[in-house]
């Protein structure tokens, strides 16, 4: 349900192209954007949110794939990723499995909520204290400082991680001076660096970006392991912390399009933040979309539904199907090189 989390000022790595090991979490400032998928979002993390499919782009349907009681078991797992095809290329994708080796969707079979005692798997408003605060699952999709637009391919069974194409041409982020590429790490609701790994962060606040006329929410979240977790627990923390981040966040969201000619993005509710609490609502509504969708109670507007663990949904699949789609797929090789271009600084 989201997009996406960023803020790490740890070592940035490249995916490798094994079998898939379970990826741990790095050290340093880990803030994080995230899209509530069905809807999208951002701080050291950026989550994108996934939320309705009217006039709200977040890319409604976000790895808010999330955990409702009916649906999924409670205990969190440890998820594992496998990579197919050439980096860099048309045919490449990153497949998710658990620790038993079973295939499964990023988008419908990882939890949203991750703590394992949240009723309802809907976000507390006001938690009691740090150790009872609701943490959500973030697949990372983008790493910080890294140009490929990675995003979860929402119209494919499984939902890999795949490179976004458009016009025939695989997408790249430009460098808009002074930002190297996406300026956190970025994904989805369901930081490291590094594209599949799923983390559990901390929602902070959101922001309403308008897109080409369509909202997209981005929201802010900090990795839940992060030395600073605890002293950041809403929006105003960040602003009393981390200087000028947010607003840098604003400034890369309004300009990243423009070099490839587009106009500058625009913001509701005059590009300010609004707090957890409201992310919170948006996170909640954009997950019964979800819901929804997995139930066909609504159309999925061409969202591939087919799903592994959610019991009440009539779009299941099995895991023979589910390992027959990622066997069917190319193996594993070498980066593709990019273009030089791709180093090019823009000045907007």
């Amino acid at each position: 349900m989201y997009r996406k989390c960023q803020f790490h000022d740890g070592r940035l790595h490249g995916p490798g192209c094994g079998g898939g090991g379970g990826r741990e979490a790095g050290t340093g400032e880990q803030m994080s954007l995230m899209r509530p998928f069905l809807q999208r979002s951002s701080l050291g993390c950026l989550v994108k949110v996934f939320g309705s499919f009217s006039a709200s782009r977040s890319k409604v349907v976000t790895q808010t794939a999330a955990a409702s009681p009916l649906f999924y078991l409670r205990q969190t797992m440890p998820f594992h990723t496998e990579e197919r095809g050439r980096p860099n290329s048309s045919d490449y994708r990153i497949y998710f499995k658990t620790s038993e080796g079973k295939y499964i969707s990023p988008f419908h079979d990882i939890p949203l909520i991750a703590e394992t005692e949240q009723e309802n798997d809907v976000p507390a408003k006001k938690p009691k204290n740090d150790d009872n605060e609701v943490l959500y699952n973030m697949v990372v999709e983008v790493p910080r400082w890294s140009n490929a637009k990675l995003e979860i391919a929402t119209k494919e069974l499984l939902n890999p991680i795949k490179q976004d194409v458009k016009k025939g041409k695989l997408r790249y982020v430009a460098n808009v001076f002074p930002y190297k590429g996406y300026i956190w790490n970025y994904g989805a609701l369901p930081q490291v660096c590094y594209p599949g790994q799923v983390i559990q962060v901390k929602v902070l606040g959101i922001l309403a970006m308008i897109d080409e006329g369509e909202m997209d929410w981005k929201v802010i979240a900090i990795n839940a392991n992060d030395p600073d977790a605890k002293k950041l627990n809403n929006i105003g923390d960040v602003r009393k912390s981390r200087p000028g981040h947010l607003e840098a966040t604003v400034d890369w969201f309004r300009k990243y399009k423009v070099p490839d000619g587009k106009p500058e993005n625009q913001f509701g509710f005059n590009g300010q933040f609004k707090d957890k609490d409201f992310a919170a609502e948006i996170i909640k509504s954009t997950h019964e979309h979800w819901r929804a969708l997995l139930q066909k109670q609504t159309n999925c507007e061409g969202i591939e539904c087919k799903n592994i663990t959610c019991h009440e949904s009539p779009l299941r699949c099995s895991a023979d199907e589910a390992r027959d789609v990622v066997q069917a797929a190319p193996a594993c090789g070498s980066p593709v090189p990019v273009s030089p271009e791709l180093d090019k600084w823009h000045f907007v």
